[in-house]
């Protein structure tokens, strides 16, 4: 996606039921209640499903996803995911 991109002129690129897997780490920025600001939410390469999808300043898809190895439930955006769906 360039910049100047809208994404959500396209299709999300998720649906609900996806697994996808975390390509960074995710620390709490403040949005996260119940968790200090900085605390890790969810390392690189661990999985969950998407259970929401939501926008973002009428510009991005808001993919909330449930990691079950911590029970979070956590906004990511597309750039910070990538499929864990197994092809064949």
């Amino acid at each position: 996606m360039q910049a100047d991109e809208i994404e959500i002129d396209n299709d999300p690129i998720y649906d609900i039921g996806h697994k996808v897997r975390v390509r960074r780490l995710i620390r709490n920025d403040g949005t996260f209640p119940g968790q200090d600001i900085g605390v890790t939410l969810a390392k690189k390469g661990e999985t969950g499903y998407v259970v929401s999808i939501g926008t973002f300043l009428q510009t991005y898809y808001i993919y909330a996803v449930h990691f079950l190895h911590s029970g979070f439930v956590i906004g990511c955006r597309s750039k910070e995911l990538e499929s864990a769906e197994e092809t064949s």
